[in-house]
């Protein structure tokens, strides 16, 4: 994560590529607020650049990208054990989220989990039950019925999304085939070395 965003080091601007400027960073990282920001030594490092890029981009208007970017400030606190810094900084990307336009299924299952991970179950709840009320995609209701789950029994921890969705198909992919007709390994390869 540390690697996702630069930082100006003259300005403080912060964003994937800083070559490229978006025309609101300009005015937003000579406010208060942004220098205030990134000069908090209270908050992790890595999490201030987080910040410090959502405020540009809430400036900017995209709601949405601001939120995600202020879920990976609380990856960055839950990184550096700091969970009260991560559960607030999850209750602002979703207020972010449901500020911005209309969210998809993908975008409500990723606020579900941010009020799952922050502790307001209620919420999570019901943001969860009205998503699967809907009939979302087959993957989509996978990970919503693990959150449901969860939820249930206030569970706040880190779950991948991997847990929630099934296994692969039982009959390999293709290149599984042809790896297991080559042989048994390396001392299969071995002996037919010393054959030749």
């Amino acid at each position: 994560m540390a690697s996702w965003l630069q930082q100006c080091p003259h300005c403080g601007y912060v964003a994937p590529e800083i070559a490229h400027a978006h025309p609101a960073a300009i005015e937003a990282v000579g406010t208060a607020p942004f220098r205030a920001l990134i000069a908090d030594a209270s908050h992790p490092t890595l999490a201030r650049r987080f910040l410090a890029y959502a405020y540009v981009l809430e400036e900017s208007g995209a709601l949405h990208a601001a939120a995600e970017a202020t879920l990976q400030a609380a990856w960055a606190a839950d990184d550096a054990r700091k969970p009260d810094l991560a559960r607030a900084w999850r209750g602002e990307a979703v207020a972010l989220w449901r500020a911005g336009p209309p969210l998809d299924s993908e975008q409500t299952v990723r606020v579900v989990d941010a009020l799952r991970r922050a502790e307001a179950f209620e919420d999570a709840g019901a943001t969860a039950d009205q998503l699967a009320a809907s009939h979302p995609p087959d993957a989509v209701a996978g990970v919503i019925e693990l959150e449901q789950r969860l939820i249930a029994l206030r569970d706040a921890g880190r779950h991948t999304v991997a847990s929630a969705l099934p296994p692969p198909a039982r009959r390999p992919h293709a290149t599984q085939a042809s790896i297991a007709r080559r042989g048994g390994g390396l001392w299969e390869r071995l002996r037919g070395f010393w054959r030749r």
